[in-house]
């Protein structure tokens, strides 16, 4: 029997999985949800997201209207491996493949240029796509068994403080996803830092759970 959290919202469609070694059938159960064009609340680093099939235009749009998130703002995604890279951008910069190589996986999303098959929905329009590559073990589970891009913006209404569990989830966005995968209170802190690597010097675009200091020791000139 899955065990669900105790005074928590949600429950309907809640399970509760181990943060260490997360239990397949419920990986599996979250991989279904994906596939079958459903969004579903997970955990990304040291807080929470919101994941779909980042190939999926409908189930992107849902994420933008869930969340009230403004239309021209690009949703990032977590990729399990950087071999898979290659169906989602252009081209990896050569002289990116060190950063990637030092920082990958951990709380730092790079962003390419977008390959065709990438929504526009997903980009925003820009022609680009931030990419990361999760330490989280139920994050690198999900993206390992569902073989593709999800997307991982934060488990929050657009400009609200994300959420580093789940017992501070809002309502508009609990009772609007398909399943939510808690695994118990984060550590929260910063969202991931984001590096443009399309631009010449790198840009760092936001400061976050790596420090700047972290990011320009791994660049090799």
């Amino acid at each position: 029997m899955k065990r669900r959290p105790k005074n928590c919202k949600h429950t309907a469609k809640l399970v509760r999985i181990d943060p260490v070694a997360p239990e397949p059938d419920l990986i599996r159960q979250g991989v279904d949800v994906l596939g079958h064009g459903g969004l579903l609340v997970f955990p990304t680093s040291g807080l929470y997201g919101v994941g779909a099939d980042a190939l999926n235009p409908a189930a992107i749009q849902r994420i933008y209207d869930i969340k009230r998130r403004p239309v021209h703002h690009p949703i990032l995604v977590l990729l399990a491996d950087m071999r898979e890279l290659s169906r989602l951008v252009r081209q990896v910069p050569q002289r990116s493949e060190p950063l990637l190589e030092r920082l990958w996986p951990g709380g730092i999303t790079f962003i390419f240029e977008a390959s065709d098959r990438v929504p526009e929905v997903l980009s925003a329009g820009t022609g680009k796509i931030g990419v990361r590559l999760p330490a989280h073990p139920v994050a690198k589970a999900l993206a390992g068994q569902f073989g593709g891009a999800i997307t991982a913006t934060s488990a929050n209404l657009s400009g609200q403080p994300p959420v580093s569990s789940i017992s501070a989830l809002d309502d508009a966005v609990g009772d609007a996803v398909d399943l939510t995968i808690d695994a118990g209170r984060l550590a929260g802190g910063p969202g991931s830092s984001i590096v443009d690597v399309t631009c010449r010097p790198f840009r760092i675009i936001r400061e976050g759970a790596v420090s700047r200091k972290e990011i320009e020791a791994a660049q090799i000139d």
